[in-house]
This record gives structure tokens, sequence and C-alpha cells, in this order.
């Protein structure tokens, strides 16, 4: 087939799976979609909450989109305020983590495919 029609609200929450669900929603559909050179994924962080974790990439850049609530994305040591239909185009070395303000955070994610190059960044702070 040469399309595939996917609900991202039903594909894995691997953040439920890894321990993470009080805080945040990851819904990966690539698999789902049978994606070859495209990921997107379904993003969700919980009303008052940050992602636990941050990352960066080797090479892949990714385009973030606002899609309900505002928060706050931090982009290596610059912290930004976000809106419904922001986009926000990170490129692979900028250190990432959101955090939703009163309401979810909801976001969908866009980047190609690359497995294996993403890097969790441990020493990440806030403040």
């Amino acid at each position: 087939m040469d399309y595939t029609i996917k609900n991202l609200r039903e594909v894995d929450d691997i953040a439920a799976a890894q321990g993470f669900g009080e805080v945040l929603e990851a819904r990966f559909a690539h698999e789902d979609l049978g994606a070859e050179r495209s990921g997107v994924s379904y993003q969700v962080v919980k009303a008052g909450q940050r992602q636990p974790f941050a990352h960066k990439h080797g090479e892949m850049e990714e385009i973030y989109v606002v899609l309900f609530g505002t928060g706050r994305a931090k982009l290596d040591d610059k912290i930004e305020e976000v809106r419904p239909l922001d986009a926000i185009r990170i490129a692979p070395a900028v250190t990432r983590a959101f955090e939703a303000g009163d309401e979810d955070l909801v976001l969908i994610v866009f980047s190609p495919r690359a497995a294996g190059d993403a890097q969790i960044v441990e020493d990440f702070s806030w403040d």
C-alpha cells in the first residue's frame, strides 16, 4: 500500500512504558506508519511538568509544533515561551527540553528517521 493512516493516540506511549507516565506522553509513530525516511511523534508534557530529561542529536533536525497549551522550551541556555501553533525548528546540536504551563502542552514533532542519533543530556538545568 502506498499510504498509511494511523491515529497518533493509538500509538504505544513509550513514556508510560518507561515509567514517566505521570509527567509525559511520547508516541513515536514511524513504525506504525511504515515510514522509511520520516519521523513523527505525538508528545504531551502534562500540566505543570517538565520533560524528565533533555536531549540533542548528531544529525537530525527536528520541528516541534505546539497544538495546544502554553509553556516553555529550554534550548541550550535560552528559555523561550511557546504557545499554540508555534513551530520551533531545532538544529541537531541544540539541547532541548519542554515544560508545560497550567495546562497540558501538546506537541507534534517532525524529523527524519535516524536510528541511534539521539543523545540524552543528563546535566541540563532549568536554573
